[in-house]
């Protein structure tokens, strides 16, 4: 299994807020007029899933845990390849947290080396979607 990681965002707003939001995915639709299009572009949410166009074809990713406050985890649905991705979620304050997002996907090794980029760049554009997410 191959890992990506992305940075850790700062997100200036408490942890149990984000949490709240990320771990139903309906929440984050409510919000998504006022986050960047090109941040959203082709994603589609319900309560457990989230659908987006990727460069390796559309990818459905489902949650598969919460544990509250901390990590969501999710699991590919519909995906050319297999994958996990988690959000996880430290308290830095009262009132912030940091993030990181993590994807591990079963990557075949002649493909490994046109999707790791992809998967590199995906992975940083979901992070830094989430950490723009006004959780209020």
């Amino acid at each position: 299994m191959a890992k990506f990681e992305s940075s850790i965002k700062q997100v200036p707003y408490p942890q149990t807020a984000v949490y709240g939001m990320v771990s139903n995915l309906e929440n984050i639709e409510k919000v998504r007029s006022r986050i960047p299009e090109d941040k959203m572009k082709d994603m589609t949410f319900t309560a457990d899933e989230v659908t987006v166009t990727s460069p390796v074809g559309e990818v459905t990713l489902r949650i598969i845990e919460r544990e509250e406050p901390k990590c969501v985890k999710f699991e590919t649905a519909k995906s050319p390849v297999p994958m996990n991705m988690w959000i996880q979620l430290l308290p830095t304050g009262d009132d912030s947290c940091k993030m990181r997002v993590t994807i591990k996907a079963d990557i075949p090794i002649f493909l490994k080396g046109m999707v790791s980029g992809p998967l590199n760049e995906a992975v940083e554009k979901i992070a830094d979607a989430l950490a723009m997410i006004p959780y209020e």
